[in-house]
């Protein structure tokens, strides 16, 4: 039974244990709801819960573990000797898993039955068959590979059958025993409510050991790093040059200046734009004007960043080039450069900026204002002498947090800086950054034990450090000052 239609059949059941365990602790008290220690609906509720949650549990738990348990037990069953000497067990079984989805289709289909696909013989045919359904081989389908996969489709069928007895036979099981248990005394609220303080916290520690988990993949491929490759030359070596076939210099040095130059200039056009665009819609545009354009202002946060990576390739960069190139001023090569991508991420971050900021200015009290107008003030002195002065420490925080977005960024990168790393003032030169170089260490046939590879996890790892100090010091700002003006 596919897992979609157990899934429905435990939900079914879950909605029938809500409506009877509701009804049971109704005729427990006689139908007087008063008697009742909780509501009627936390009685079903209950049953509900503990006839889904564990049955959901043993299916999840089933759905990851199933896939690995078949794929060991099926290479362990396939001989040595019949791995192809420019082959390996990785790349057939990859064939195998393919040449078991086929069979499966051919059987979905009516192509074959069941028992001719379970005694099926290799043969030059079996491979243009199922290339007719859809299912790509990477080469000819051989004795082992066909056996192998007859064996993964039978684990599976079988595991699959299990799946089904003991998910549902759990989700029976607690049916059945919490029904009984249901009663007019029983503390039916008390139990639902800790059931869902249980799932909130399983919820949390998921996102928590997600972080965990990334981390420290960063960090144990970081240590394998440095044990190929000198800490020293990649901390403060200055070329950057990675040859897959050896003697690769791997100085993060120029991807570090090239992620920095972009980032000063993205923020360089943000921050002021952004900043004034705040001011003027919290401080002097109207309402109908603030509920137009503000809205319009955040429709450039939704635009997907591969987009504002063509723009900045297609549009932006020979624009620049127009002026600053070999037709003008003579500074600019070509239009992938530092320029040209530190625009297009500054126009990014404006609505990032100016949402931020419009959040932090309108949460300074009206009763500053107030008084400053009271006192004699003007409108601008009012913004300038206490509004912003109050908003400051929001402010920064908004823009330290925009950095270490534009830190990370890669699509406008890759699409408009170029793919040079380099040392340089000029901000007409392509360079490259971090997440550029961690894009194209890890495409390709890299091998993933060598120092080229790992690499990528290293420059991972300077960069989350980089950005996790930014958000620490933008936080840290933010709650030291915030409450001086509450």
């Amino acid at each position: 039974m596919p897992a979609i239609w157990l899934l429905v059949i435990v939900l079914v059941l879950a909605a029938l244990g809500f409506v009877l365990g509701r009804s049971r602790a109704l005729s427990s008290a006689g139908g007087d709801s008063r008697i009742l220690h909780s509501l009627p609906s936390y009685y079903g509720s209950n049953v509900a819960m503990m006839t889904l949650v564990p049955a959901l549990l043993v299916l999840a738990v089933w759905l990851i573990a199933q896939p690995f348990v078949v794929n060991m037990q099926v290479t362990a069953a396939i001989p040595a000797a019949t791995v192809e000497e420019h082959s390996n067990i990785s790349l057939m079984m990859s064939d195998v898993t393919r040449l078991a989805e086929g069979l499966d289709i051919a059987v979905a289909k009516g192509a074959m039955t069941a028992s001719e696909a379970a005694h099926l013989q290799a043969g030059g045919t079996l491979r243009a068959k199922m290339a007719g359904l859809g299912v790509a081989l990477g080469s000819q389908v051989d004795a082992p590979t066909l056996k192998a996969a007859q064996h993964y489709r039978s684990l599976t069928a079988t595991g699959n059958m299990i799946r089904m007895v003991v998910v549902l036979g759990v989700a029976i099981g607690f049916f059945l025993l919490t029904l009984k248990a249901t009663h007019k005394d029983l503390r039916a609220r008390n139990i639902v409510e800790r059931g869902i303080k249980t799932l909130l916290i399983l919820a949390a520690s998921i996102a928590i050991l997600t972080t965990i988990g990334i981390v420290l993949s960063l960090i144990f491929n970081t240590v394998h790093f440095f044990r190929l490759y000198p800490a020293t030359d990649f901390f403060f070596g200055t070329n950057w040059t990675p040859s897959f076939g050896g003697g690769s210099q791997l100085g993060i040095l120029p991807l570090l200046w090239g992620t920095l130059y972009i980032s000063f200039i993205a923020l360089a056009v943000a921050v002021p734009i952004g900043l004034f665009a705040a001011i003027y819609l919290s401080e002097y545009a109207s309402k109908p004007v603030r509920a137009i354009a503000k809205p319009l202002l955040e429709v450039l946060a939704g635009i997907p960043t591969i987009v504002y990576g063509l723009f900045a390739l297609l549009t932006v960069g020979p624009a620049l080039q127009t002026v600053f190139g070999r037709d003008g001023l003579d500074w600019m090569g070509a239009a992938s450069s530092v320029m040209t991508a530190g625009l297009v991420m500054g126009i990014m971050l404006i609505p990032f900026v100016s949402s931020l900021s419009d959040d932090i200015i309108n949460a300074v009290p009206q009763s500053l204002r107030d008084g400053s107008y009271g006192l004699g003030a003007t409108k601008s002195e009012t913004i300038k002498q206490v509004v912003f002065p109050a908003a400051l420490p929001g402010i920064i925080g908004a823009i330290l947090l925009a950095a270490s977005r534009a830190i990370g960024e890669t699509m406008i990168v890759v699409l408009g800086a170029g793919a040079a790393a380099r040392l340089s003032m000029n901000p007409f030169e392509a360079m490259t950054t971090v997440t550029a170089k961690i894009v194209s260490q890890l495409t390709g046939d890299a091998d993933f034990a060598s120092p080229e590879a790992l690499v990528a996890f290293s420059l991972g790892m300077t960069l989350f450090v980089m950005t996790l100090a930014l958000n620490i010091v933008a936080l840290y700002i933010v709650r030291k000052y915030r409450e001086q003006y509450e």
